[in-house]
């Protein structure tokens, strides 16, 4: 459960998000089917069809998925997923981040990442991530955003087995 009814479409420079419907498994799969996008995320055969099909199960099931649009060209570049709205800590997670190669190292994700901070924050005081252990390039770039290490865990991903994961964290009252 989140704390809003519907997920709002975001929009942020050249990018959209816009909630994942079912009907974008094969989109989405375009652009989620180089194994090197996948190469230091936590389930590396993730470029696999029958792999992904599960990463997209869980997307839909979550009801926090968005797909990220390149609104210049109108194609899909990515995903990423809001989840796990925790009430008591009035905290929320983002994360199932990923974007296609060519929008790596141009600020696509933390523009992204900004608008969907600051659209949280209307909601909630604390931003998690999980972040797979090895993902060095995701780590880097939530640092840079200002995103703090506060965890480690084993995370199970939906159908997948546990994982070692950081746990990384914005509060609302240092965002901006």
């Amino acid at each position: 459960m989140f704390p809003f009814k519907n997920l709002p479409t975001l929009s942020v420079g050249p990018y959209m998000l816009i909630p994942l419907n079912a009907d974008d498994f094969e989109a989405l799969y375009q652009a989620a089917s180089d194994p090197e996008i996948w190469a230091q995320h936590p389930n590396k055969n993730r470029y696999q069809k029958p792999v992904f099909q599960n990463f997209f199960d869980g997307a839909i099931q979550s009801g926090g998925a968005y797909k990220i649009i390149d609104k210049r060209n109108d194609v899909i570049i990515g995903s990423t997923r809001i989840y796990d709205y925790n009430p008591e800590a009035n905290s929320i997670l983002i994360g199932y981040t990923f974007m296609t190669k060519s929008y790596w190292g141009i600020g696509a994700n933390p523009m992204i990442k900004r608008v969907l901070l600051d659209f949280l924050f209307q909601y909630v005081d604390i931003v998690q991530l999980h972040i797979g252990a090895d993902n060095l390039r995701s780590q880097i770039s939530i640092e840079r955003i200002g995103a703090n290490k506060v965890d480690e865990l084993k995370i199970a991903y939906y159908g997948e087995p546990e994982r070692n994961n950081y746990v990384y964290e914005f509060k609302k009252n240092r965002w901006k």
